[in-house]
């Protein structure tokens, strides 16, 4: 067999790397559930009329097609593609399972997703997200908008990560300066805005023009908009300092004052109100939020989302919600890639127990059986070699502790070997120092 080539977009990290990230996933998860949130998993592939009816996405879209032709199976199989992202498929959960769930419905999910874009830093093909979402039925208080930044930031500041900023903004303030200022197609004006910063101002003027119809003075007034920013309530005297008026632009404005003001109360500095932020998707119609990594500005959002009202409908039926999502592989790949994460030993195993002859290796592990039902994570050596070996074999892996099983009825002793004290130990009561018992990620 020929030596495998690394497919791009693919992360696959190392064992140590891998308990950095399960590390990271725990206490993501104990937030969540801090907060009230509820698992939940959906499958992995959603018709592809449902994943591309809300958003520009086609081109991000990994279709399935079945490798051998079976006139006899499933039909529709082509008309399946692997989901880009955790919120479209959860809309359509909510809308199936709606007479079984209690609303407000509160749940987080961490899943694979998968999206066909170019392979760069920070950005991949196949990736982890974690997502929050509360849905309810008919209507959606706007407080909720306010809750999803502080589950965040409690989320990201239990980890040992930068700090990170939080920038929210709200679609209705972006529509409804827009149709202020005579704009009449409001989501390609948002979607050109949206692409500020990577094509920079003269280009999203010349976008305004082409898609959206707007004149030279409706595109310097989208870019002066743009350009409000704010760690508080101020940035409304901004907006309102450029004189447009519209129901919807207050409405708006009213909501994000809200968000802010909550934030700043909770977590003083999480978030700043900054109204370039438009996110591409279409579905999004109230708050939108993405989320800074301190010193890693020039990747991205490391975390982002938003209200949605229309996105799980059915006819007379609606089930408005708002959602966030971390990028754990984005985030993580980000890290690993600047070295920034580090974990204390590449392995679970706190003790290694040596075997002092093959014919005692049972009693090796009776120790090895008495030390896991306690709770610590434990090892038999893999031969009976010196203890010289044994113990270097225990170094090579960072493993802490050696244990060595007592001959001729005498006691057990356990050593540590990075300072080399060496005492008696019993495996029914011995038990490491707390910071020794798991790897430690720094």
């Amino acid at each position: 067999m020929s030596k495998p080539t690394p497919i791009s977009g693919f992360p696959e990290w190392t064992p140590a790397q891998r308990m950095i990230e399960q590390f990271v996933l725990d206490r993501i998860r104990t937030t969540f559930e801090l907060y009230g949130f509820a698992p939940l998993e959906t499958r992995s592939v959603e018709p592809l009329d449902q994943l591309l009816r809300k958003g520009e996405t086609s081109k991000e879209v990994y279709l399935l097609r079945r490798l051998q032709a079976d006139a006899e199976g499933p039909a529709g199989d082509d008309a399946l593609g692997l989901h880009f992202d955790l919120t479209v498929p959860f809309a359509r959960y909510v809308l199936e399972n709606a007479g079984k769930l209690q609303f407000p419905f509160r749940r987080y999910q961490i899943q694979k997703v998968w999206r066909g874009e170019r392979p760069q830093e920070g950005r991949y093909r196949e990736f982890l997200q974690a997502d929050i979402d509360i849905v309810d039925r008919d209507t959606l208080p706007a407080h909720y908008e306010a809750e999803m930044p502080l589950v965040i930031g409690d989320a990201l500041r239990s980890l040992p990560i930068p700090p990170v900023r939080i920038q929210v903004n709200n679609r209705k303030i972006c529509e409804g300066f827009y149709r202020g200022i005579g704009l009449t197609e409001p989501e390609a004006a948002l979607r050109a805005v949206d692409k500020l910063d990577k094509i920079g101002p003269a280009k999203v003027a010349e976008l305004l023009a082409e898609t959206a119809g707007a004149s030279e003075a409706q595109a310097k007034a989208c870019l002066s908009l743009a350009e409000i920013s704010a760690p508080d309530a101020s940035f409304a005297d901004a907006v309102r300092a450029l004189g447009v008026s519209h129901p919807l632009l207050d409405e708006g404005v009213a909501e994000l004052v809200a968000v802010v003001e909550t934030a700043a109360a909770h977590s003083p500095g999480l978030c700043v109100a900054d109204l370039r932020i438009a996110r591409g998707l279409d579905y999004y119609t109230g708050t939108v939020y993405e989320t800074q990594l301190v010193g890693y500005e020039r990747f991205g959002s490391i975390c982002s989302g938003g209200r949605y009202d229309n996105l799980a409908s059915s006819g007379n039926v609606r089930f408005p919600g708002v959602g966030i999502s971390i990028g754990v592989t984005r985030l993580l790949g980000l890290l690993f890639g600047a070295d920034a994460l580090s974990v204390s030993r590449s392995v679970p195993t706190c003790v290694l127990v040596a075997v002092t002859a093959e014919e005692q290796r049972a009693a090796s592990n009776a120790v090895a059986d008495a030390l896991r039902r306690r709770g610590v994570p434990t090892e038999v050596s893999p031969s009976a070699a010196k203890f010289g070996k044994q113990i270097r074999y225990a170094e090579r892996r960072g493993i802490p502790y050696v244990w060595f099983p007592g001959a001729d009825g005498a006691a057990d002793e356990v050593k540590d070997i990075r300072s080399g004290e060496q005492v008696a130990a019993a495996a029914g009561e011995w038990t490491p120092p707390r910071a020794d018992l798991r790897p430690l990620v720094g």
